[in-house]
């Protein structure tokens, strides 16, 4: 366990007294808090914050970061108060220790508009002071490195999350070394087989490799000798995640990878890092199309550096980097090399530029109302490789691997984007979904009568664009749904001797608009133009009901969509609609417990999907409809498939459909599948009436001796 003198030491390196001496009085404060605690390893709780506020020291980080990092759980976990430790600490660490309390609140495993709603948050937090991410990062770098005391599927998850949100945040704000570091656990509890496999074949080459390593330095640092240029150079094997990544991207198998070695070039000045790739270009021969120059065209979170890969001794394909200690401190900490707290809110020119792609994602995530749109647009922005281009002008703009001429458009303007008629690249005219490349030079072509097409949606791939065509098409589909909601309603207002003009102004529309649960008039004539009500529906709440005549209650009943059946509607209310027929979507099988979500599908009703269903996030916004399991949700059986991984051995199929037939559960369907490597996939659909009979039935699945792993499924 890590010392609090250690960090201390450390910290005293850079960090005045007073500084060194409120970490000291934190650590007797966190200390106190955490006293009892015992963590699932079996130390100490004070351990873990004690290795938070390390990993924070190792970045040379401010006090009030490095204090957080020792407070950052004494809120979640003992009795303290966020005014408390800002009573005693200041305010900043206060506003520190609460924002990664909120983050360690979400639940990033829920269902994905949960998920995209908590990711949302993190970043509107990272915003408000890019710290509380900092320690975030490292409270997830100790937690995972010492994963081996959670239960397997709880490593999984931890894992995946890793993966899929706290490494490409790390990667965006430059923090290599912490970016290697939680991709490397996640490939290991995540695929321990595949992380095992590459660790033993790079063991294999350990001895053999760091021979070629010390031969390609000696003769690097032979070459700036003998030209007097003063430089360090590093050899280094890959890192296990970045062999499977390039050996999962490229379809390849790790014998396949025969650039596993890079090497590193640090020198004093600019001008000697292109000296340097001239003479080792005129030492090695360089791969065509293997070279990027971040110097003149930095990465978003700013990293710089010459990249190069050259065919070098004994025919090895290596990767040479050369950079300035600058550019090098920067590649290493990222944000928390250059990141200024010395007055608050006070930011250097470079962090503003290096931040930008933050307030891109403010700025256009006000957009996006729906949850599941800003975690796909996110991803977008914050989770691919980036390529580089040119304005007519010579400007340089950074995109998302390929983008397109539409991508590049709205990064100039809104207007340019929405008005984008045609493009030109390099000179030559191209279709508005062609991929750029680095090193392009584009020209749009606009015409003010041209708008965005619903069809952009396929190829683009910029977060800026995604939402400014969301909210165009959303703003134009409104506009046509309120003008044909007003002719629909002044049509049967004739027929009911209602004046619909007379009625909206003088106001008898404002009750009617709370009692279908709309906040404002033009939400229920959308709903009546998206055809979710009738303009029947509607107008029949001005009458008074003595005045509701027989035969105008029969002609409303067929006005409206087909009725709900009993056995479906039961089960469902939907907000401020009645009488619609109701389907559950046979790619979800959602149940009663699922978190749910209507959508209307016109002359069909509305179909019925689980929040996290893969086919929602391709559906249009504006019908999409708030639902909810109604009374009598327990009433009938649904289908549900799970998914049973187990051991390919004699009466495993027998023992599972037996378990399924004493709780009472009947068997619908099923698929048997063995592999080759001794496990086989059991695929059933079961019929159960809610979720938690569901996950009951699937935790006694998972206790079967033969079993390693249950999951619910969808489809497919």
């Amino acid at each position: 366990m890590i010392r609090i003198t250690d960090i201390l030491d450390q910290a005293s390196t850079y960090l005045p007294p007073t500084d060194v001496a409120l970490i000291q009085k934190a650590y007797v404060f966190s200390a106190a808090a955490h006293a009892g605690q015992i963590r699932l390893s079996g130390e100490p709780y004070l351990s873990h914050p004690l290795e938070v506020s390390n990993i924070l020291v190792d970045l040379r980080l401010d006090a009030a970061t490095i204090v957080a990092g020792l407070l950052h759980d004494t809120v979640e976990d003992t009795d303290a108060s966020v005014p408390q430790i800002a009573e005693q600490f200041g305010p900043e660490v206060g506003a520190i220790v609460e924002g990664v309390t909120k983050i360690s609140k979400m639940n990033f495993e829920s269902k994905e508009q949960a998920q995209a709603e908590n990711i949302r948050k993190m970043i509107l937090a990272m915003a408000d002071d890019i710290r509380v991410i900092l320690v975030k990062l490292a409270d997830r770098l100790h937690n995972i490195s010492t994963l081996e005391f959670q239960k397997e599927y709880k490593q999984r998850a931890i894992a995946q999350e890793t993966l899929g949100i706290y490494a490409p945040l790390a990667n965006r704000l430059g923090l290599y070394r912490i970016k290697v570091q939680l991709e490397n656990y996640g490939l290991q509890y995540l695929k321990p087989d595949v992380y095992a496999q590459i660790s033993e074949g790079i063991n294999r080459y350990q001895d053999q490799g760091q021979a070629y390593i010390d031969k390609v330095c000696g003769m690097i640092q032979d070459v700036l000798e003998q030209n007097d240029i003063k430089g360090r150079v590093k050899g280094r094997i890959k890192h296990v995640y970045s062999i499977y990544h390039k050996m999962k991207q490229r379809g390849l198998t790790l014998d396949q990878i025969f650039d596993m070695i890079a090497f590193r070039v640090v020198v004093n000045n600019l001008r000697e890092c292109y000296t340097v790739l001239g003479l080792v270009h005129s030492l090695w021969k360089p791969v065509p199309g293997k070279f990027k120059d971040y110097i003149s065209m930095p990465k978003a979170n700013m990293y710089q550096s010459l990249h190069s890969t050259v065919i070098g001794p004994e025919g090895e394909r290596i990767e040479i980097q050369i950079r300035t200690e600058e550019m090098h401190q920067l590649a290493e900490n990222g944000v928390a090399a250059h990141w200024s707290y010395k007055e608050r809110g006070s930011k250097k020119a470079q962090d503003a530029e290096r931040f930008s792609w933050l307030r891109q994602i403010l700025d256009w995530q006000g957009d996006l109302k729906d949850s599941r749109d800003f975690m796909s647009t996110l991803s977008l922005d914050l989770f691919q490789d980036e390529v580089y281009v040119f304005t007519p002008r010579g400007q340089v703009k950074e995109l998302p691997e390929g983008a397109t001429p539409v991508d590049f458009a709205y990064t100039i303007h809104t207007e340019v984007g929405n008005h984008c008629a045609g493009a030109k690249v390099n000179g030559r005219i191209v279709p508005l979904n062609t991929p750029l490349k680095n090193g392009d030079t584009i020209e749009i072509i606009t015409d003010a009568s041209r708008s965005p097409s619903r069809d952009w949606l396929q190829f683009v791939k910029s977060g800026k664009a995604r939402s400014r065509i969301k909210h165009w098409i959303g703003t134009e589909e409104r506009a046509r749904s309120l003008a044909l909601a007003k002719e629909l309603l002044e049509k049967e207002g004739r027929r009911m001797g209602i004046n619909v003009g007379k009625a909206i102004k003088s106001g008898e529309f404002d009750p009617v608009v709370k009692e279908f649960s709309f906040r404002h008039i033009d939400d229920l004539f959308s709903a009546v133009g998206h055809g979710r009500i009738t303009a029947r529906q509607v107008l029949r709440k001005l009458l008074p009901k003595e005045e509701q005549k027989p035969e105008e209650r029969k002609a409303d009943k067929a006005g409206q969509a087909q009725p709900k059946p009993k056995d479906s509607s039961d089960a469902i209310s939907i907000k401020g609609v009645d009488g619609v027929l109701i389907r559950y979507a046979q790619c979800c099988n959602p149940l009663p417990g699922d978190p749910i979500i209507g959508y209307i599908s016109r002359g069909l009703g509305v179909t019925v999907h689980t929040q996290d269903c893969p086919n929602v996030a391709n559906m249009e916004v504006e019908r999409l409809l708030d639902v909810s399991w109604g009374g009598e949700e327990e009433s009938k059986v649904l289908p549900a498939r799970i998914k049973v991984v187990c051991k390919n051995q004699r009466g495993v199929l027998g023992m599972v459909s037996g378990l399924l037939a004493k709780e009472g559960i009947n068997i619908d369907s099923g698929q048997f599948n063995s592999g080759v490597d001794g496990m086989s996939e059991l695929d059933f659909v079961i019929e159960v009436k809610t979720t938690s009979q569901l996950y009951g039935i699937i935790e006694k699945i998972r206790k079967l001796e033969a079993v390693q792993e249950v999951t619910r499924s969808s489809a497919g």
